[in-house]
């Protein structure tokens, strides 16, 4: 049987992603518009909406549908905003980015998934996004400051330096803490506040592992 995209996704929408409170009509649009399936890895097309995280190799994992909506709500992107994302995974995450801001730069320390992100955002049509291949927990060092910060893997503990890339007013989404019980927040420059948004569980970027624990 072969598997209707289209109502697949549109489902996705109304039964998984409106239903965890993501309510923005812009985030649920670019959601239900963008084709996600182009974006899985091709043995994993036929689950590209899946309640599941689906692995995309080196250890890393797509998120969540549910996860990326309320992860795009939280970061209030206007249609100039300049956005930074670091793991850039399959490119979908960056083609919703991309879709609701006015630039992407996009990192990841996988030369294999920048690549194979830029061939899936040229066919989406979004010439407003960069994938560039570095580490970003030491080595990147941005020319500009940027409106948001999307952290699409974890971080035992949030790098500084990251809070001086962003822009007075600027927002910062990230996953924080030890596994299992990870803790998404969302934190504002201008305010000085960080929102715990819900638990959730990701693989750790490189480098931002916590330390071992050792019993004695």
């Amino acid at each position: 049987m072969t598997l209707d995209f289209e109502l697949a996704r549109q489902n996705m929408v109304s039964n998984q992603v409106r239903t965890w409170e993501v309510l923005d009509a812009r985030v649920l649009d670019v959601l239900a518009a963008l084709r996600r399936e182009d974006f899985v890895p091709a043995a994993y097309r036929g689950m590209a909406f899946a309640d599941l995280g689906l692995p995309l190799g080196h250890g890393e994992v797509m998120m969540k549908p549910v996860v990326e909506g309320r992860m795009l709500q939280a970061l209030e992107l206007a249609a100039s905003d300049s956005v930074l994302e670091i793991g850039t995974g399959s490119g979908f995450i960056t083609a919703c980015l991309a879709r609701l801001a006015g630039h992407v730069t996009s990192l990841d320390i996988h030369a294999e998934f920048t690549a194979t992100a830029r061939a899936a955002l040229r066919a989406a049509g979004c010439d407003n996004a960069e994938a560039i291949t570095t580490e970003a927990v030491r080595e990147f060092a941005p020319a500009q400051r940027y409106d948001a910060i999307a952290v699409t893997g974890a971080v035992a503990t949030l790098p500084q330096r990251w809070l001086g890339w962003l822009k007075p007013g600027g927002r910062l989404f990230v996953v924080q803490g030890r596994a299992p019980a990870m803790q998404a927040t969302l934190l504002r420059v201008a305010a000085g506040t960080t929102e715990i948004l819900f638990e959730t569980d990701l693989p750790y970027l490189q480098h931002a592992a916590p330390v071992p624990r050792f019993v004695l």
